[in-house]
């Protein structure tokens, strides 16, 4: 039982007895694994608990909280809980109503697909704004949105629809280096890997780098940006945590009709996966807010809290979104620029793509904005990256604009397991031994990231045969990661 203990000096014959009694402590964060809405009711509740049910254990008082959250209206005449039902009663007649049945949507892959990740499709496509969606083959739960899904909706931008790694981005390099020398001058790639990356939350890069992304207006327009431009100006030509990562390897063109004149046959390639560092992240989490404020959805949904595009808010986010993708294309470019002139290298061709965004589209005669929270851009042409893992190949695609999918196609090969699930079921020597087999040097990561953790890429891909045309496919050598934890697809 958590909570402050106080100590009483109580006289009992010539003994002195120490007592010691719980006094209850709760958390918002404690109210929300048990679905209170992110709101004033939260510390309504707290403050009652606290107060009026102070010698309550926090499993008791986290139980009759749950009775209070589903069905308030039992509890409205209560002199203490009454307050709380109060507040959710409110909150309730407050509520946007969702649609009363899902709008069909199209799921590519659903054998691939968990039940988690539908159920919250399912809710999306409830939405009163939404038009069209779909699922890709890599789709997993995530907050709001699957990863994995696209949503199509009507004059308004959803915060948690895009993510909070706003736009999460994809940057492959094809260099003119023979791929011998990858492994003849393998402790010079490594060495060089590791000296112009830097990966992990907060990281800065040592010196900083200019980029007319720096100069954008919007730093000096909008408050949030005003205040976020000394953080975005150190992070420049960083990566984050989690499943990002920069990597060397051999890229293998199959289509002689590729977009750069280049014959088939093999390259040394330059991989990289990251967004836009802490400008995103505090982006993402501010208009969230200001989105659950303005547009009170039933629980299930809150996370898909909308902005209207006819309003400042809506206006505002979209403009820091664009702001934030921008950054992260930047940052691809410093790190990738830095490390072909570590190398020696001459640039022939480039493939890059965002996944976690939105963008402004005409689908069924209609303007809609559309969001692919991981997942790739595959209008008719469009070229793109889908990476497979650590030891898996990843693929150059080119789009063909199926509307089915809203002109999209998966963003990877897609999580099978959570990261948790991942460091209790894999070893450190399972993982070295399939590097190794595989011929891949890793340099950080962590088990949270072991191949298994995910989905075959190559079912992945065939399950998208209709979205995308294969035009190579990237072999991964020497990998570089940030350290095992956390991180956003």
């Amino acid at each position: 039982m958590k909570g402050a203990a106080v100590l009483l000096n109580c006289p009992q014959k010539a003994d002195t007895q120490f007592i010691y009694m719980s006094k209850l402590k709760l958390r918002g964060k404690d109210l929300r694994a048990i679905g209170y809405p992110e709101s004033p009711v939260i510390s309504v509740a707290i403050g009652v608990m606290e107060k009026h049910y102070k010698h309550h254990s926090e499993d008791a008082a986290l139980a009759l909280l749950t009775q209070v959250l589903e069905n308030p209206a039992a509890f409205a005449a209560d002199e203490h809980l009454g307050k709380i039902a109060g507040k959710l009663i409110v909150e309730e007649s407050q509520e946007i109503s969702l649609l009363p049945e899902a709008l069909p949507y199209q799921i590519f892959g659903k054998e691939f697909i968990d039940d988690g990740a539908l159920r919250q499709m399912e809710g999306a496509m409830r939405l009163p704004v939404t038009a069209a969606g779909a699922l890709m083959p890599d789709a997993h739960q995530g907050y709001g949105l699957p990863i994995g899904g696209v949503l199509a909706v009507r004059n308004a931008v959803i915060p948690y629809a895009v993510g909070v790694d706003i736009g999460c981005r994809m940057c492959l390099s094809i260099l003119d280096i023979p791929v011998a020398n990858l492994e003849k001058n393998a402790s010079q790639f490594k060495r060089e890997l590791i000296a112009q990356t830097a990966f992990g939350a907060g990281m800065a890069w040592k010196k900083q780098e200019d980029d007319p992304v720096l100069e954008n207006p919007a730093f000096q327009e909008i408050g949030l940006l005003k205040h976020l431009h000394g953080k975005a100006a150190a992070q420049l030509s960083t990566s984050g945590s989690g499943n990002h990562f920069v990597e060397w390897g051999l890229v293998e063109l199959t289509d002689p009709d590729n977009e750069w004149g280049l014959a088939t046959g093999t390259y040394l390639g330059l991989l990289s996966h990251s967004g836009s560092r802490g400008l995103g992240a505090q982006i993402a989490a501010h208009y969230t807010k200001v989105a659950r404020d303005v547009c009170q959805l039933p629980r299930e949904v809150q996370h898909l809290a909308w902005l209207d595009m006819d309003t400042d808010n809506g206006r505002e986010y979209w403009t820091a979104m664009n702001l934030a993708g921008d950054y992260a294309s930047a940052n691809h470019h410093h790190i990738h620029r830095r490390l072909i002139k570590s190398v020696g290298g001459t640039l022939l061709a480039r493939v890059e793509n965002h996944h976690n965004f939105a963008w402004k589209e005409n689908h069924g005669g209609e303007t809609l904005f559309v969001h692919r929270k991981g997942a790739t851009p595959a209008g008719k042409g469009a070229l793109g990256v889908i990476p497979g893992s650590m030891t898996a190949p990843g693929f150059i695609v080119r789009g063909r604009g199926n509307e089915g999918s809203l002109d999209s196609a998966s963003h990877g090969a897609g999580r099978q397991m959570s990261r948790s699930k991942a460091t209790q079921t894999f070893t450190g020597h399972e993982m070295s031994r399939l590097l190794k087999e595989q011929g891949v040097t890793l340099i950080g990561g962590g088990l949270d990231e072991a191949p298994g953790a995910y989905k075959d890429i190559r079912a992945v891909m065939a399950a998208q045969q209709p979205l995308v045309d294969v035009v190579g496919a990237f072999y991964p050598k020497i990998v570089r990661m940030a350290d095992g934890g956390p991180g956003e697809d």
